[in-house]
């Protein structure tokens, strides 16, 4: 039973189940495994940061080394490693982290806002033993570019630096220099775009134990000499499974690269500029890649190529390099997208954005890849219909649900009607993320994807005409999610009132512009709705235009 083993072996026996979900459900089997599994816990992910406050967070687990934290929706030893996505962080707080945790070893700042170089200088100067540091795709405001000095002469654990975010003067490239030539076991560097092409190799030829590397800005007159000196750097890094950056991309420096395509499982080009026939040469020389983004100057061709020369490919995404042009400026369709599902058998994971797509082309797709366990399709006319037939493409999503069976997240577009919604309810038993937009007749549709989908744990919708009926409905369902995000449909305040105080477990946020909600009948369409689950209760930080659904809220305007 579980009480026949001394709490030292069941704490060893915990420390092997890495999944959270695997430990939150060992910590209700009974009080004793709960006790046991919050004293051992070292890590902990909050995907909303307002489900939970900090002091239940310390109360509960008060010897937690790692925290992960996300902010605002997408669609929109703690004292060891802080893990914050798509939030506000300020300079003070990042200062009260390098005074209040001296052995902090990774920061993670993942499309963050709100602070400077002052507040990353703070970090450098106080967090001696940090390993990572990762600045990605935050807004970073450039008061210093000397913050890359403060890391003492002393300082040599750094293992990843990505700092790709970083502007023209965020970055001394003396500085850098040293750090990079003083961190023998320094694996991951991504550079920003200011870092001249002719200074990569100086880089390189410090740290040839890199596994995954950036280039800054891959763009300069063609000299001999910088080739040669690019070429021989490259050769070095025999660790090398990686590449990204190559912003605005010269055709001419690509061959330097060739020596470590065949090891690469890794190539990032969603920055690139590389037109063919030079990027069809590029993929043909990296047989083992595993994950490949790339703009759509890749082309059906390009693709083509993919699909015979990269027999492991796992994960691919396509990007566009003219979102807003109204006629194509490349040959990319659904043509290349069905050969790299018929030549990639190991394919799992697609983000695509093309002009055109359908339902015959999505089956094949779908019977080609059962494995998917996430697929995002973008038409840049989210409304559009199947070319051929000019039908929805209600089929040929169908499809994709009923074959992939393990599918985790689906992002839908085009023509559909409530009848693909019905499709996901019955089959998509396993979808956690569901992204709608511009899609859908009626409440129906969201009714079957709440009542049907047993896993989904975060919905975003935009732009589609659900409304008050399937979400008073399904009122229940909400408190298993971690989210529900509505923009643009056809929710009422009143319906919003109504769900608040029918579930006052959740969290029901409306965020309108329009004027305060004493002047907005009950009638009026809310422009944004966010629900989301806490055992925090209501928060208290709202900007004027954000308006929490609760009992008190609703006995106010009554």
């Amino acid at each position: 039973t579980a009480h026949s083993f001394p709490d030292e072996i069941l704490e060893h026996v915990f420390s092997f189940i890495q999944s959270g979900k695997d430990r939150n459900a060992a910590s209700v089997v009974c009080k004793s495994w709960y006790e046991i599994e919050r004293w051992c816990r070292r890590k902990i992910f909050v995907g909303n940061c307002y489900a939970v406050s900090p002091t239940m967070v310390i109360r509960r687990f008060p010897d937690i080394r790692s925290i992960e934290l996300k902010g605002k929706p997408h669609f929109a030893d703690f004292n060891l490693e802080i893990r914050l996505k798509r939030m506000v962080v300020t300079d003070e707080s990042l200062e009260l982290v390098a005074k209040s945790f001296a052995n902090l070893q990774v920061l993670v700042l993942f499309s963050c806002e709100g602070f400077s170089t002052d507040g990353l200088a703070a970090i450098a100067a106080s967090c001696k033993n940090l390993r990572e540091l990762d600045l990605r795709d935050s807004e970073v405001d450039d008061l210093s570019g000397h913050w890359l000095n403060h890391f003492p002469d002393t300082y040599t654990s750094l293992v990843s630096l990505n700092i790709s975010c970083l502007g023209s003067d965020d970055v001394s490239f003396s500085a850098l220099e040293r750090l990079v030539g003083r961190c023998p076991n320094l694996r991951r560097l991504l550079l920003n775009r200011e870092v001249p092409l002719d200074k990569i190799a100086n880089l390189l030829s410090r740290a040839p134990q890199l596994i995954e590397f950036g280039t800054g800005t891959y763009a300069a007159e063609l000299r001999s000499d910088v080739y040669s000196n690019l070429a021989e750097a490259f050769c070095n890094c025999k660790e090398l499974k990686s590449l990204s950056g190559f912003w605005d991309a010269v055709p001419a420096y690509l061959p330097v690269i060739y020596s470590v395509c065949s090891r690469l499982t890794s190539l990032n080009l969603s920055y690139a500029p590389i037109q063919n026939p030079d990027l069809t040469k590029l993929v043909s020389q990296c047989p083992s890649l595993q994950r490949m983004l790339v703009l759509d100057y890749i082309e059906d061709s390009g693709l083509e190529v993919l699909a015979s020369s990269c027999k492991d490919l796992q994960e691919l995404r396509v990007f566009p390099s003219d979102p807003f042009g109204e006629e194509p400026n490349v040959s990319l369709t659904e043509k290349g997208l069905v050969a790299v599902s018929s030549g990639c058998p190991k394919l799992q994971s697609v983000l695509y954005f093309c002009r055109q797509m359908s339902n015959a082309a999505l089956v094949t797709i779908a019977q080609n890849c059962p494995n998917f366990t996430r697929f995002r399709l973008c038409l840049l006319d989210p409304k559009i219909a199947d070319y051929r037939t000019l039908q929805p493409l209600d089929v040929g999503f169908g499809a994709i649900v009923e074959h992939c069976k393990d599918l985790r997240r689906l992002s839908l577009s085009g023509l559909l009607t409530d009848c693909v919604f019905e499709y996901i309810g019955m089959h998509a038993k396993k979808l956690e993320m569901l992204s709608v937009a511009f899609a859908g007749e009626s409440d129906l549709a969201l009714h079957h994807v709440l009542s049907g989908c047993e896993s989904l744990r975060k919905l975003e919708i935009m732009n589609c005409p659900f409304g008050d009926k399937a979400l008073l409905a399904n009122a229940a369902k909400l408190e298993t999610m971690r989210s529900l995000w509505m923009s643009s449909c056809s929710v009422r305040l009143g319906a919003c009132k109504m769900l608040g105080q029918k579930m006052p477990r959740l969290n029901i946020e409306v965020m309108d512009e329009k004027g305060p909600p004493d002047s907005r009948a009950e009638s009026d369409p809310v422009d944004k709705l966010y629900i989301y689950r806490s055992v925090a209760g209501p928060r208290f930080d709202m900007p004027p235009f954000v308006w929490t659904m609760d009992e008190d809220f609703a006995s106010e305007l009554s």
